[in-house]
């Protein structure tokens, strides 16, 4: 990116702007828990009577953010995109630096296999990419009998495309042309883009295809182009609008480390899919941590790209001012991979804003960003995180310092309203994309939360909303000026994963814990509503339930520093180390039918062996 005096230049940068000195404060709002008949039957009177959302909207308070009276200094900020301006030698891909393959690891210390180590069985003949792709569509198909043992991550699979995709990787490698690192390799995509062959459902029992049937989001494009294999769609969250991923409408993948747990949501199929062993990287979408909480929870690495970098052309997403892509994998290489090759940008009559962004792989080499490596903290914030959760925490902070991390004490200020503001903000977004009528076809936690979003939220309460986030920003603009190189430092999740407390009543008829789902964005909903990218690390493990359930650290930083939050989460891959050496992990039990991939076999194990089976053919 172009530089000033030696800083980074961008367009659209925020006023640098300290915030106000305002002490925090934070408390849990009493909201109640609904499940079973009595969510039924609350669901129907909030969807149809107002004095109900008005009580129900008062108890979570989102009133509050409207009588702040610092906002009336900000003008109201509807989109948080900030562009890093290109050089001359960015302004085509042409010019980017070559592509880093990542090394074959052979199925590493975590007992995931790599996208490395399946270029290197393809390209010695030992398998196939027809072979592999054979064994998965056995194990995550719906459609045969009985479905296959893992096919509830899966919406939809379209097993004809699939085996074409596979059959022309086939004959790639054994022509000696593969296409380069992502060439064979099984992904998964979420449903919330659009795909050549499948319907866009955003897990609801509604087609949101429309008018863009038969088109291939942008992003998922540049997958297929690099030679990556969709294996099918993934489950989300109903609307993306909580963060357990329960859905009732297609059936909620449980968590592969531990089965009385959720996978996290909104992105939990995907995240399900990379966290037991399936593929090695997924398609995620995150309007309030929905790619970053499945990773945490499902103990893999998840990026949450800055505003408008990666493009989903033609998809509009329902969150549009908070919701991004980005990339889901069992291992930081590729991650890398997968984020440098998505997110190329789209062609400036399609997207032009995901145009003005330079091509990620030219930002390899340049020398412009800092090169401090500093973290930031802020203490009565990290304070809200569960005991288990902090020892985690602490512990990778102690490792980042060890490692020559300068760590610094920080404050933001309006912490709690930012979140209610970014709540506030992401209902009105998705009731606007929705009709009166179409609430009578959500899932009851649903019909609550959109009816609150279509019909409680005032232009006063969304105004002053986006007065806060240009608050914010501008705050945030003041420390990454103060601090070149910063990068924000808490957990993923205050929570140690999030039990599915109701059992398979919850998983039947879905469960509203507006607390709960609040106090698990937490963390992550800041970069949401500011733009900046941010990546979720695997930190550790919590004992729950004789397993070891997965804990995740999380960074943020500035606007377009991406490869920022690469180098760091890579710097901190030995954070896990301190858990060998405990014994392996208890399997999980025999109705999940897997084994916990950290420390023990991967998945993988089956489907490579299933794969021999099948042949080289």
């Amino acid at each position: 990116m172009a530089l000033e005096n030696g800083q980074p230049v961008f367009l659209s940068y925020p006023a640098i702007r300290e915030g106000p000195g305002v002490p925090y404060k934070n408390e849990d709002q009493p909201i109640p828990v609904f499940r079973g008949l009595p969510l039924a039957i609350g669901a129907t009177l909030t969807a149809n009577i107002g004095l109900v959302q008005s009580v129900l909207w008062r108890t979570g308070g989102f009133d509050v953010v409207r009588n702040i009276p610092d906002l009336d200094k900000y003008a109201p900020c509807y989109d948080p995109t900030v562009t890093p301006v290109r050089t001359s030698a960015q302004s085509t891909s042409e010019n980017a630096a070559t592509l880093p393959i990542p090394k074959t690891k052979i199925k590493g210390d975590a007992g995931y296999y790599t996208t490395a180590d399946y270029r290197a069985i393809y390209e010695s003949g030992d398998l196939t990419p027809t072979a592999v792709v054979e064994s998965l569509l056995a194990v995550t198909r719906r459609d045969i009998k009985p479905p296959g043992k893992h096919s509830v991550a899966f919406l939809e699979i379209a097993v004809e495309k699939i085996r074409a995709a596979a059959a022309a990787s086939t004959q790639r490698y054994k022509d000696g042309k593969p296409l380069g690192p992502l060439d064979g390799i099984p992904v998964t995509v979420k449903d919330e883009v659009h795909m050549e062959g499948y319907k866009r459902t955003l897990g609801s029992k509604m087609d949101f295809t429309g008018q863009f049937a038969g088109s291939t989001s942008w992003c998922v494009k540049k997958w297929e182009e690099a030679g990556a294999i969709v294996i099918g769609k993934s489950t989300m969250h109903e609307l993306g609008l909580d963060t357990t991923n329960n859905n009732p409408n297609f059936g909620t993948p449980l968590n592969p480390h531990s089965p009385s747990y959720y996978c996290g949501g909104s992105s939990g199929g995907s995240a399900y899919a990379v966290g037991a062993g399936l593929v090695p990287l997924a398609l995620g979408a995150d309007g309030g941590g929905s790619i970053r909480i499945p990773s945490s929870f499902c103990g893999v690495w998840g990026l949450k790209p800055s505003h408008s970098r990666v493009s989903g052309f033609p998809t509009i997403g329902l969150a549009p001012s908070v919701g991004v892509l980005g990339p889901i994998a069992s291992n930081i290489d590729d991650l890398a991979l997968a984020y440098r090759t998505m997110a190329e940008p789209a062609n400036a009559s399609d997207d032009a804003k995901s145009a003005a962004f330079p091509h990620p792989l030219s930002e390899l080499t340049s020398q412009s960003r800092p090169k401090n490596r500093t973290i930031g903290v802020m203490r009565d914030w990290l304070d809200r995180a569960e005991e288990p959760v902090r020892s985690v925490f602490d512990r990778a902070l102690a490792f980042y310092r060890d490692q020559g991390y300068s760590i610094i004490d920080m404050n933001i200020p309006y912490i709690p309203e930012g979140a209610r503001a970014h709540v506030l903000t992401i209902m009105a977004e998705i009731a606007s994309g929705l009709s009166p009528a179409q609430i009578k076809n959500l899932t009851a936690p649903n019909k609550v939360l959109v009816s609150l979003g279509m019909y409680q939220i005032t232009s006063t309460d969304f105004l002053a909303a986006q007065r806060m986030r240009s608050l914010l920003m501008s705050h945030l603009a003041f420390l990454f000026q103060k601090y070149p190189g910063l990068l924000i430092f808490t957990p993923t999740s205050p929570i140690p994963g999030w039990k599915i407390a109701g059992g398979k009543a919850d998983l039947a008829r879905g469960v509203s814990d507006g607390g709960a789902s609040v106090r698990n964005m937490e963390y992550v909903w800041l970069a949401n509503f500011t733009g900046c990218p941010a990546i979720s690390c695997p930190g550790g493990y919590v004992e729950s339930d004789r397993h070891r359930v997965p804990v995740g650290v999380m960074a943020m930083g500035e606007w377009g520093a991406e490869e920022d939050l690469i180098a760091f989460a890579r710097d901190g891959e030995g954070v896990l180390d301190v858990d060998k050496g405990k014994g392996d992990v208890v399997g999980l039990s025999e109705r999940s039918g897997l084994t916990i991939p950290c420390g023990a076999e991967a998945v993988w194990e089956d489907v490579i062996a299933n794969a021999k089976k099948v042949g080289g053919s």
